[in-house]
């Protein structure tokens, strides 16, 4: 068994470093907006509903090609760091004024960041772990990501009761800088493209593959289902926390920020070891039950949120969040990776899958925050909870396991370890 060099080592524990310091500045312009411009003159959940989907929208159509280009790209870090620091700046500007036009002007900027961010990061580790090794390290990297975002909630949530909400998103700001630095300690020569890409590395044999053609995105009957299902499925979610936070800020964006900070952290803290779950047990389990489990606990959030009467229960039944997130966001890439093996498509796919599941979250606020404006925010949550146990039917029924035998673990001791791609 080839264990990785020191110089893998420490570029592996930068990519988690970019994972960790990323969602610390993500964390201002999510949920927090909602928070932050609810008690603003001239803003209501309708127009925030809006404004959170513009940010979506304009990443709708650039998904695939954003693939492409990262698929075609040697400057994957480059990329990665041009595309951290547009967010930061994204997160900052919304301080300055907030009015409509300088916040759609952070969606934009933070959208167009956004289809670089996590299809880039994918590949980089693909690249440089190979595909036997990616759902692993996507557990991992996941791991950070939910550790960081605790981290940078605690931040903004604690700043916004004491300072001032202005103070949380300038610090996530600030969080930009260490993305950029984690990024440069990346070594740039340990990323194989064709990995990254999909394909096998050209030293692997005497012929150098080929892309496939584009149209194999069409003809992949599986990888169409599932985008679709986890389209519906971020149809479902992707208001509940927003609608529920900008409930309990009504009247006090003091206690709202504190309120938001907690429901983000409690499930955050439950996604760490169900990221490093899919790490350990995503190929002796399989996919599809741990993507089940993911789709099955949120309809049950849905209809508890719809009872639930006080902060201190909407905090605890928040957790299941962090069962059905943590298991959907690590397992998402690693099906897309299993589907696009040897395609040389797998950064456009994923990009192509990012904005089918882009489109359900995109129009989560926009439908949940009218549905609340209008008929109050029990009609909205039940609304989101039928749609998610649609999402679940049809996982059962339509999506294909899509772990191969070649990503099972050695059945005897005797079975030959896969040696490391590189390093």
């Amino acid at each position: 068994m080839t264990t990785d060099s020191p110089e893998l080592k420490r570029s592996l524990w930068a990519l988690d470093g970019v994972n960790f310091f990323l969602a610390d500045v993500q964390a201002g312009l999510g949920p927090f907006l909602g928070v932050y411009l609810i008690n603003k003159e001239t803003w209501n959940p309708a127009n925030i509903g809006l404004i959170l989907t513009l940010g979506g929208a304009v990443g709708l159509l650039l998904n695939a090609p954003a693939g492409a280009l990262i698929d075609a790209s040697r400057h994957k870090r480059a990329l990665l760091a041009g595309a951290a620091a547009l967010t930061s700046f994204g997160t900052f500007i919304v301080t300055l004024k907030p009015t409509f036009a300088v916040v759609t002007a952070a969606q934009l900027i933070t959208g167009v960041a956004g289809v670089v961010l996590g299809p880039v990061i994918a590949a980089i580790a693909l690249g440089m772990v190979g595909p036997k090794r990616y759902a692993a390290q996507t557990g991992r990297m996941q791991a950070f990501n939910h550790a960081g975002n605790v981290m940078g909630s605690a931040v903004a949530g604690l700043a916004g009761y004491l300072i001032s909400l202005k103070m949380g998103f300038w610090l996530a700001s600030l969080f930009g800088i260490f993305v950029v630095l984690a990024t440069l300690m990346i070594k740039g020569h340990l990323i194989n493209d064709d990995l990254a890409r999909g394909l096998k590395p050209k030293e692997d044999d005497g012929d150098d593959e080929k892309p496939s053609g584009f149209r194999m995105l069409l003809r992949n009957r599986p990888l169409l289902l599932l985008a679709a299902v986890v389209g519906l499925w971020q149809l479902g979610n992707g208001a509940m926390l927003t609608i529920t936070g900008q409930k309990l800020a009504v009247g006090n964006s003091g206690e709202g920020a504190l309120y938001q900070a907690a429901l983000i952290i409690v499930a955050q803290v439950v996604m760490i070891p169900m990221a490093l779950l899919v790490s350990k047990r995503g190929d002796q389990w399989g996919r599809k039950p741990l993507m089940i489990a993911a789709f099955a606990v949120l309809p049950i959030r849905g209809l508890l949120f719809v009872v639930a009467s006080n902060p201190g229960e909407v905090i605890a039944i928040q957790a299941l969040d962090g069962i059905g997130a943590g298991l959907q966001g690590a397992l998402f890439a690693i099906m897309v990776a299993d589907l696009t093996r040897g395609s040389g498509r797998f950064n456009v796919a994923f990009g192509a899958a990012t904005m089918v599941q882009g489109i359900g979250a995109t129009l989560s606020p926009a439908l949940a925050g009218a549905i609340d404006q209008a008929a109050g925010y029990t009609t909205a949550m039940l609304a989101l909870t039928g749609i998610a146990v649609v999402a679940l039917v049809l996982l059962i029924v339509t999506v294909p396991e899509t772990r191969s035998s070649v990503d099972e673990p050695p059945k005897s001791k005797s079975a030959e370890a896969e040696p490391s791609p590189v390093g």
